[in-house]
């Protein structure tokens, strides 16, 4: 409280300066601490990229080949750099191009906020050049939006969008600004949003709810934790730990929860969901205790609702009320920030081991190796495999590298083969699964992690969506790493369709093109592999590279992603082969 009053007491020290609302804007974002930003410009934001050009040495602008990659890159920055991420566009096509971004962003609790021009506000409704009502478009898929028509509206509802994009639950938010609101003058004076009311971003922690959760584990037999983004965002991943070690409970990962526990610790079980590790879905609904920790229940983690672990006992510990009692229903419910919850848990937990139960996941996690795992990585078949490529990534890495991954079968591999020691080191799409995301987020996450190595894994579907973002990279000299694995054709659903639809494969049979020769004329070295003798050394000189690199694995087309739960089964019916 002594803090916010010397906060408010310097802010009103301050003198107002007049401007135009356009360089507002640039104030507002030094404010915030913003030094890069991912756009297109265009004519209803030509103001605000007018006075960019003023601060160049304050404010770096990327140029994206496309709005959405914008968005992309914004949060493949966020999510590695646990900053805002920033994106901006022009009205109409430019505006809209950004929606897909803008709704993955939402879905994954990514921070970030999208400015876009508008036409003048006398003009608003007409239909005029390059009008659309992306306040009325964006308004399902971001978590707040506004539309400023006055200049003296900035300085507020920047300082509005950056803390509640940032605060309680991250996700995106869209401010548009007319463009008579960009050139008018106002008496500029910022100050930082600190609470915004009825809106409260992390509900306070009831000790009650604590108390219960802790004499339900630790009268537990068979406890079991699912982790998924919530503890990353929540910065709770050392808390995790203590919990899983002093408890003695095994614990595994949604799609999104990877890499906030080091992949190698011996009570990290693996991944949950469709595409999820054996033991880890069998095992769920045999506990008698289960802790969802910063997870959704989402539908491709439950399978069928109807048979997710009935037999247990759930603890949900979620920032966002409205997640709870959504999917499934709970015993108990621990609201607030995943760090402050699992710091008040921690001393009420008595110090546990189950032996006999985490030997039970060991067990399903031999079979799996023996069914698939080893096949996977270690094949003695002619074709390479995805997995042996993720393998070959991980020995040249020293499992530190950041991967970002498309969405498809490489999606998938990436994600249960990948190995992190690292927090915010596995970015993907998960609850939109957006096709084209990889390669200009990987882009935002190398800005955001210089220091860290960046490899992005891709599909030779999902490359092409993007394709274009390599004159970033080119532009930039990003040593970002690419990989495509390419089996020519839509993996993912030609699976489904040898799986589920008799093998008529409609559609998803892709006549590629010689993906090298692109990534050199994008003037980036590009090398192709065939054989499985040349991957181990094509990947090492890969990584050893300072500078951005491309490198394609043709791999088997009919390779398919196991082990799988079927669309409407029970995770308990999940198909080995």
């Amino acid at each position: 409280m002594e803090t916010l009053k010397a906060e408010k007491k310097d802010t009103k020290k301050k003198t107002a300066i007049r401007i135009t609302g356009a360089e507002a804007i640039i104030h507002c974002l030094l404010a915030e601490g913003v030094d890069l930003i991912y756009g297109y410009p265009g004519g209803a934001i030509m103001p605000v990229y007018d006075e960019l050009y003023k601060f160049q040495d304050r404010l770096t602008h990327i140029l994206t080949r496309h709005e959405q990659g914008a968005t992309h890159a914004a949060q493949g920055y966020a999510r590695v750099s646990g900053r805002v991420g920033v994106a901006m566009a022009t009205s109409g096509p430019g505006a809209t191009n950004l929606v897909t971004g803008i709704a993955d962003a939402q879905i994954d609790s990514t921070p970030m906020v999208c400015i876009t021009g508008q036409v003048a506000r006398h003009l608003l409704g007409s239909d005029a050049f390059q009008e659309t009502d992306i306040v009325g478009i964006s308004t399902p898929v971001t978590k707040w939006n506004y539309q400023i028509t006055r200049a003296d509206e900035i300085p507020e509802i920047m300082a509005k969008a950056f803390y509640i994009a940032r605060s309680g639950r991250p996700g995106p938010v869209l401010v548009d600004i007319t463009k008579n609101a960009q050139f008018d003058e106002l008496d500029f004076v910022y100050e930082k949003c600190t609470g915004v009311r009825s809106y409260k971003p992390a509900p306070k922690p009831d000790m009650g709810a604590i108390e219960k959760a802790a004499e339900l584990i630790n009268n537990a037999k068979k406890p079991y934790i699912v982790f998924g983004q919530g503890v990353i965002l929540g910065e709770a991943e050392e808390e995790l730990k203590a919990l899983v070690e002093k408890a003695g409970i095994p614990a595994a990962w949604t799609i999104l929860g990877l890499s906030a526990m080091d992949t190698d610790h011996p009570l990290n079980m693996g991944m949950v969901g469709m595409h999820g590790n054996y033991g880890p879905n069998v095992l769920t609904n045999e506990c008698d205790v289960l802790l969802a920790i910063g997870m959704r229940f989402d539908d491709r983690v439950t399978g069928n609702l109807e048979t997710y672990a009935k037999q247990a006992k759930v603890i949900h510990f979620e920032i966002d009320p409205a997640e709870v009692n959504k999917n499934v229903k709970v015993d108990v419910a621990v609201l607030g920030n995943a760090k402050q919850t699992l710091e008040l848990l921690l001393p009420l937990v008595n110090k546990n081991e189950h032996k006999e139960w985490v030997a039970e996941f060991e067990k399903k996690r031999q079979i799996e190796y023996d069914t698939v795992i080893d096949k996977d990585i270690y094949p003695t078949k002619p074709g390479l495999t995805m997995g042996e490529v993720i393998e070959q990534i991980n020995v040249a890495s020293g499992h530190k590298a950041v991967i970002v991954s498309d969405v498809g079968q490489h999606q998938m591999i990436a994600c249960r083969y990948a190995k992190f020691k690292q927090t915010k080191s596995n970015i993907t799409s998960g609850g939109l699964g957006t096709m084209g995301f990889a390669l200009p987020a990987a882009i935002g996450a190398k800005m955001g992690a210089m220091e860290r190595e960046v490899v992005a894994i891709i599909g030779d579907g999902g490359y092409q969506m993007t394709i274009q973002e390599l004159g970033v990279i080119f532009q930039h000299n990003l040593p970002v790493k690419i990989v495509v694995l390419n089996n020519d054709h839509l993996g993912m659903v030609r699976q489904w369709q040898e799986l589920f639809f008799e093998r008529r494969y409609a559609s998803t049979v892709m006549t590629n093109p010689d993906f090298v020769k692109i990534a050199e004329g994008y003037h980036i070295k590009a090398r192709r592999v065939v054989e499985r003798s040349d991957l181990k050394e094509a990947v090492e000189e890969m990584m050893a590279s300072k500078d951005p690199y491309f490198l394609e694995v043709r791999v088997e087309k009919e390779d398919n992603v196991f082990p799988m739960v079927p669309t409407g089964a029970s995770i308990s019916d999940i198909l080995l082969k």
